[in-house]
C-alpha cells in the first residue's frame, strides 16, 4: 500500500488513523505492519466496506473535509477501510549505523551464505550511488523485477539506502563492503 508523504506526516502526527483503498485482494492485513518512507505503521483493521458504510467519522479520521474529497470507487476491486496508526521509525535507520565489529562479521558471513551477487551489487551501490535501478540492473544483465528485492535483502540488513533516484551504501555498508574486499 503506498501513501503520499503528506498523508504519511499526517499518520504520524495522529491526524489520520484511516485509510480508503480499492483492492482484489488487500495487500496488508490487521495485526500486521507496513514500512514506509517515513517509518512503520501498524494496521490496526483492513475491512473490506461498502461506499455507504463510510461514515462522517471516517471523513474525519481519513483528513478529509467531506465526502466529495474521496477518490472516485469506481475501480475494479472491492473497497476497503484500513485503520492505522504509527508504530515507530524504521528499524533499519537504526541498524544502517550498528558497526559493532561482531555483528559486522555475522553480516560478511550471511552475505557470503546469500552468494556472490551481495559484494558485486554492494560495490556497484558504492561506485554508481543516485543512478535508476533499471539502469544498475540493466548494467548487469537483470531485469529490474529481479534486482530490486535482491537491493531490498542488503537493505533489510542496513547496507543501502534509497535514494530518489536509485541507492547509496550507508556507513554499516561501507564497512561490510571494505570487510568483504
Amino acid at each position: 500500500m503506498l501513501l503520499k508523504n503528506e498523508i504519511l506526516d499526517l499518520i504520524i502526527a495522529g491526524k489520520i488513523s484511516v485509510v480508503f483503498r480499492m483492492w482484489k485482494k488487500p495487500t496488508v492485513k490487521t495485526g500486521g505492519t507496513l514500512k514506509t518512507r517515513k517509518g512503520i505503521l501498524a494496521i490496526d483493521r483492513v475491512e473490506k466496506i461498502l461506499p455507504s458504510q463510510i461514515t462522517n467519522a471516517d471523513i474525519k479520521n481519513a483528513g478529509l473535509r467531506s465526502r466529495d474529497e474521496l477518490c472516485s470507487f469506481d475501480r475494479e476491486g472491492d473497497l476497503y477501510r484500513i485503520k492505522v496508526h504509527y508504530a515507530g521509525e524504521d528499524p533499519r535507520i537504526a541498524l544502517r549505523q550498528n558497526l559493532d565489529k561482531a555483528e559486522l562479521k555475522n553480516v560478511c558471513e550471511r552475505l557470503r551464505k546469500m552468494g556472490d551477487w551481495t559484494a558485486k551489487f554492494l560495490r556497484m551501490i558504492h561506485d554508481q550511488p543516485n543512478i535508476h535501478a533499471q539502469i544498475l540492473a540493466e548494467s548487469i544483465g537483470l531485469e529490474t523485477r529481479v534486482f530490486k528485492p535482491r537491493v531490498r535483502k542488503l537493505k533489510a540488513l542496513g547496507l543501502t539506502e534509497s535514494l530518489h533516484p536509485g541507492y547509496r551504501l550507508s556507513p554499516r555498508g561501507k564497512k561490510v563492503l571494505k570487510m568483504l574486499s
